[in-house]
């Protein structure tokens, strides 16, 4: 079997994770931590673009990596278009929207832009981004809100549920393509997709914070009391876009955003805090029995993966609520970089062809 060697960049909003490859195997990862000090200077996102390139190449090297070993540059996508799942090709195209064309700025952007530029300077890599959060599979019935002016939109953890989902159905010997499945990625944001026959047919837009509350988004807000707000004059429109993605949730109700920490009060007593928690769960099976019902209650397996589903007692109370649908299977954490890697490799290997993206 051939050797591939594959390089995975992941960028965050405060660090920037790196890992190698030879085929399937990990032999170096790391995360670079990035100072609020050192990002201040810097007037957007995209304007880090060349601080966060060199610090990737100057780690590599000090390590001992020969970047010319590299097959295949794998970056995080962005907020580009909304496309279909799948791997492509950073061209002109890509790069101009990573840059530019993107109404919101975020991190991973990032991630195709240092791809092409470190690709670029090698003899044999290419660079490629796959499954951005922007991957739009939805059914057109599942666009409609209520409302024309407000279309609904597929912004969600694609990456880590089409991994999870992938390594699920290998591990019954089955082809992702031929199952139904809810999965429910659990951190920051939450997301619970329906993937159907190997497409997310209907997902909440995690990203502006609909659906399930999370530890740091309010999640989906009774509409008449959110306009009501809007316009009281005792907030600004900065000041309630931060109550709904970033100061909503848990840290909204008990002033942090760790489940760990929630977790404890409410094993020492805390009431409010064993509230949030059984509210937490039942919004999440109250998606996953709305999901259920887009796919017609025929689901092969419920999914759940991310950080916070390392919580078995969070997990119980779902369960409790939602076992009766389909089995269940947990996932914790978040594996992106081997998610990255592995896309990598099924286009080396031909398995899957690269899109091209436009």
């Amino acid at each position: 079997m051939t050797d591939f060697n594959i390089l995975a960049i992941n960028p965050g909003s405060t660090s920037t994770k790196i890992a190698c490859f030879v085929n399937e195997k990990c032999y170096f990862e790391t995360n670079i931590k990035h100072s609020a000090e050192e990002l201040s200077v810097f007037k957007s996102i995209t304007d880090q673009f060349h601080f966060r390139k060199e610090i990737i190449i100057k780690v590599l090297l000090e390590n001992k990596i020969d970047l010319n070993s590299f097959d295949l540059i794998m970056g995080r996508g962005g907020l580009v278009k909304p496309i279909p799942s799948g791997v492509y090709e950073v061209n002109d195209a890509l790069i101009n929207d990573l840059k530019y064309n993107t109404t919101k700025e975020h991190a991973s952007n990032l991630g195709g832009l240092i791809a092409a530029d470190i690709a670029e300077s090698l003899p044999k890599a290419k660079a490629y981004i796959t499954d951005p959060v922007v991957v739009d599979e939805l059914q057109d019935v599942a666009r409609y809100s209520g409302h024309p002016a407000f279309k609904r939109t597929s912004i969600f953890h694609a990456l880590n549920h089409k991994a999870i989902a992938r390594q699920y159905a290998k591990s019954i010997d089955k082809k992702y393509e031929d199952l139904n499945l809810i999965v429910i990625h659990m951190g920051g944001g939450v997301s619970v997709g329906a993937h159907c026959k190997g497409k997310v047919i209907d997902v909440n837009q995690t990203l502006d914070g609909e659906g399930p509350f999370s530890p740091e988004r309010s999640g989906t807000l009774p509409s008449g009391d959110l306009v009501r707000l809007c316009y009281s004059g005792k907030y600004t429109e900065s000041e309630v876009l931060k109550m709904v993605v970033g100061k909503g949730g848990m840290v909204a109700y008990l002033g942090t955003n760790s489940v760990i920490d929630i977790a404890k009060r409410a094993e020492d007593g805390d009431e409010e805090a064993k509230n949030v928690i059984l509210a937490f769960a039942y919004q999440i099976a109250k998606y996953i029995g709305m999901m259920a019902s887009v796919l017609y209650f025929d689901v092969d397996a419920i999914l759940f993966t991310g950080g916070i589903a390392h919580n078995k007692q969070i997990i119980q109370l779902i369960k409790e609520r939602v076992e009766k649908i389909a089995p269940i299977f947990v996932y914790p954490g978040e594996d992106e970089m081997n998610a990255l890697a592995n896309n990598g490799l099924l286009v080396l290997r031909n398995e899957i062809k690269p899109i091209v993206y436009s």
